[in-house]
């Protein structure tokens, strides 16, 4: 089960005997009571959703949406037991359509008997759509209360069917003082202090990065160390002898994408050190180093463009540096563009241009370009005026002809507009100075032309 015991006031696993044999702390900290559990009483509280519906004694459909050990099962579990409901859990990993109709007919004699279902699907996403379209009329009639619980995104893993029939309950990453309430019971279950100093057990929970299944199982770690630390052991003593969490990062899910945003929108804002943060977070989760050069080339011609017309170039040589070196050694050259890339001036007009510059090439269809400034290579065409009446830009005075380039039928339209920033304040300055020559064209009527021949 994906899941947390998140806490609990007196032990629980060991039955009249005590804890069974080689029970984790984890599951004999199960919690008692939802006001055991830690770290949800925006859920689980007296205004909390799942606190009303206690308080009523009616419960909705929902899914619990949260990182894996944040007390998903838990809640199901106690949210059955404190309404009386029959508690029958089910792990879409390891079932299939013959185990649903099996639950779905005994909820349905249950039912008949007077009590209710309460059906716990773990990892609901792991069932596929027609799948989840069969739990719909069992949810719909009230056979069954669904309770499903996923670490991914619902809007993009559950159908938009499903998903009307439940509320989604948001579950958090369990911060510092949940984790150390953890602790402290954990602490209290073993008779003893954690062998770790304050900094020590700072970075244990650092180390838990938000799991308190996790906390729990190298706080199990630490008592059954042999022997045991001659001294409490600090954050170096405490990283030689258990390990940290793997960080939670799935490559082609949410995670990978809401930091990937996370990136883009620090390097936009010009804060490079939040940057180098996430493409760090990134990188340890095992995101490939060529998606991030791929992305951070895409933000310089993106959003810095023609303000720093270098950050294009150095977001080619870091790819190319990297190619060269490989990792660990070519993640540096990501870190210096990510660093250059956040302290650059920013622009979009570029990307801008290019977009209203697409939507008028698409409104104006196939409109010709107009004659003076195409090519004549034929007797023919020349007599039907191709280049006839262009003016070779490089003989007139300032280089600058003036002249009309867009079709004939269609306005002149400013796509392009710099802002007052980094090498774009320069572009600025010519195009404004280009169209006061141009608005001056009138008294220029009289400057040599030439018409095109075979070249442009």
């Amino acid at each position: 089960m994906s899941d947390l015991f998140a806490a609990h006031e007196p032990p629980q696993g060991g039955g009249k005997g005590g804890p069974k044999v080689g029970q984790p702390l984890a599951d004999r900290l199960r919690p008692a009571t939802l006001n055991d559990v830690v770290g949800q009483e925006h859920l689980l509280g007296p205004e909390g959703p799942i606190g009303r519906m206690v308080a009523a004694r009616r419960v909705t459909s929902m899914v619990l949406w949260g990182p894996p050990g944040v007390g998903k099962t838990t809640i199901a579990r106690l949210l059955a037991k404190g309404t009386d409901l029959f508690f029958q859990p089910l792990s879409a990993v390891f079932s299939g359509v013959a185990d649903l109709r099996k639950i779905f007919d005994a909820s349905a004699k249950r039912r008949q008997m007077g009590q209710g279902t309460l059906l716990f699907v773990d990892e609901i996403h792991r069932f596929n759509r027609s799948q989840q379209d069969g739990f719909l009329p069992y949810v719909e009639d009230g056979t069954i209360i669904l309770v499903g619980a996923t670490t991914e995104n619902p809007s993009f893993e559950l159908n938009a069917a499903l998903l009307s029939r439940c509320q989604v309950m948001v579950l958090r990453r369990l911060d510092d003082a949940a984790l150390d309430r953890l602790l402290t019971r954990a602490e209290q279950d073993s008779g003893r202090a954690l062998p770790v100093i304050d900094d020590g057990r700072t970075a244990l929970r650092a180390m838990a990065d938000g799991d308190g299944r996790h906390v729990l199982t190298l706080a199990e770690d630490l008592f059954a160390l042999t022997p045991p630390p001659a001294a409490p052991l600090d954050a170096a003593g405490l990283a030689k002898v258990v390990q940290r969490r793997a960080p939670v990062y799935d490559k082609d899910r949410e995670g990978h994408y809401n930091l990937i945003s996370a990136v883009h929108k620090s390097l936009r804002g010009s804060d490079p050190d939040a940057a180098l943060y996430w493409v760090s977070r990134m990188l340890d989760g095992g995101e490939d180093p060529i998606y991030l050069l791929r992305r951070l080339t895409r933000f310089a011609a993106e959003d810095i463009g023609l303000a720093d017309p270098q950050a294009l170039q150095m977001a080619i040589s870091a790819w190319e540096t990297y190619d060269r070196l490989g990792s660990p050694e070519g993640e540096l050259a990501i870190a210096m563009l990510v660093i250059y890339l956040g302290t650059a001036p920013k622009s979009n007009a570029a990307y801008v241009a290019y977009g209203e510059a697409r939507a008028s090439a698409r409104q104006t269809g196939s409109l010709m370009p107009p004659a003076h400034i195409l090519n004549a290579p034929t007797r023919l065409m020349k007599d039907l005026g191709y280049g006839k009446g262009y003016a070779y830009d490089h003989d007139q005075e300032e280089a600058f002809s003036g002249q009309n380039y867009f079709p004939d039928a269609m306005a002149r339209t400013q796509f392009y507009r710099p802002v007052e920033r980094g090498f774009e304040r320069e572009v600025a300055k010519r195009l404004a100075y280009w169209q006061k020559l141009r608005e001056q064209k009138p008294a220029r009527e009289g400057a040599q032309t030439k018409e095109t021949s075979g070249g442009s």
